[in-house]
């Protein structure tokens, strides 16, 4: 393609290039940050894009020895790629928006030690304020960190964070009792629950709204069976394969993610379960996974993207750079209850 047919640098999205590419947009985020875990032939196909539309990525600011932009910092590891990209787009288009620079990198390691060493190096890009999405949000080694080297953070999705951090998040407690009602309002009384990731506030919250959802309608919240999960789909699929296989199997599962929801919708099916007519599935988050699966999840809406929006603002706000924007220190947003196919009354006759 002759270059005078080509879009102006900037133009494209990085949406565009995984489009073209035949990818998801984090895989293309992996590639312009040199990530290793991408296989040759899709790391071709993502740089043509890159080429074919005269891509230039907000990442390659971390190169330039001058200018006046704000470089901000993205710091993540989830086991949720449905979840990244919404959250990846979010952050993206909001700091296209803002005129800043977005510097996105990996936090490898599970260990405390590791996860110190992966921030200590992080820190050294000279970011002026870094974004930490769930669950690096709750990783205390990376907080202590960037607050030794005076670098601002915004934590997402941390639940109930300290009264003088930047947070961004929804009242994952009152999610959770509405999606709870709601099954117990279709009739159902013996509701398991997959419990989230169990060092993740966001985790306790939804377990603690679940529990009291249960006590309003005069159920025993300790009677209740729950399974720990750790926000993945193959977490979920233990987690479920231990609830459906229970000598009395619940009538009704709430996943504390879609990952772990879907994960038991397929439980289900390989135990010869319709759903929902012999159990009701929900989850939480409506990534794009939520209407992948048949049937499509009734789940809690959480706005990922405007989420990182919101971190973005809030970030910028503190540094002195966002033009007016409120200075407050938390933003909680609205939640979303979807009701879809996966859930309804209990047939206990066909248990």
């Amino acid at each position: 393609m002759p270059k005078s047919s080509r879009r102006s640098r900037g133009t494209a999205t990085i949406l565009d290039v995984a489009s073209v590419a035949g990818v998801s947009s984090m895989t293309v985020s992996r590639v312009v940050n040199g990530a290793p875990n991408v296989r040759d032939s899709t790391r071709r196909r993502v740089l043509e894009a890159i080429e074919q539309l005269n891509y230039s990525p907000n990442t390659a600011a971390r190169s330039l020895a001058a200018g006046s932009a704000t470089h901000i910092g993205l710091f993540y590891a989830n086991p949720s790629d449905a979840y990244l990209t919404q959250f990846l787009v979010g952050a993206l288009d909001g700091a296209r928006r803002a005129g800043c620079h977005l510097v996105i990198e990996v936090c490898e390691g599970e260990t405390a030690e590791a996860q110190a060493e992966a921030t200590r190096r992080f820190a050294n890009t000279r970011v002026e304020g870094v974004i930490l999405p769930p669950p690096v949000s709750e990783f205390e080694p990376v907080h202590a960190e960037l607050a030794a080297a005076g670098i601002p953070v915004v934590s997402v999705a941390r639940g109930l964070a300290p009264a003088d951090a930047l947070n961004v998040r929804i009242d994952d407690y009152e999610a959770a009792k509405t999606i709870t009602r709601h099954l117990i309002g279709l009739g159902h009384r013996d509701i398991g629950h997959i419990r989230g990731h169990p060092g993740h506030m966001a985790s306790a919250e939804r377990h603690r709204g679940f529990n009291d959802a249960l006590a309003e309608a005069g159920l025993d919240p300790d009677a209740a069976p729950v399974e720990q999960g750790y926000f993945s789909y193959k977490s979920g699929l233990v987690a479920a394969q231990r609830l459906i296989t229970r000598p009395r199997r619940p009538t009704a599962i709430f996943a504390a993610n879609d990952d772990m929801a879907a994960a038991t919708v397929s439980v289900a099916h390989r135990s010869g379960l319709e759903v929902p007519r012999n159990i009701s599935i929900t989850g939480f988050d409506d990534t794009a996974l939520a209407t992948s699966i048949w049937p499509e999840l009734t789940t809690i809406r959480q706005p990922i993207a405007a989420m990182a929006e919101a971190a973005l603002d809030l970030l910028l706000a503190h540094l002195g750079a966002g033009r007016g924007k409120s200075h407050a220190r938390e933003r909680v947003l609205d939640f979303e209850f979807v009701i879809r196919d996966s859930a309804g009354p209990p047939h206990r006759d066909n248990a």
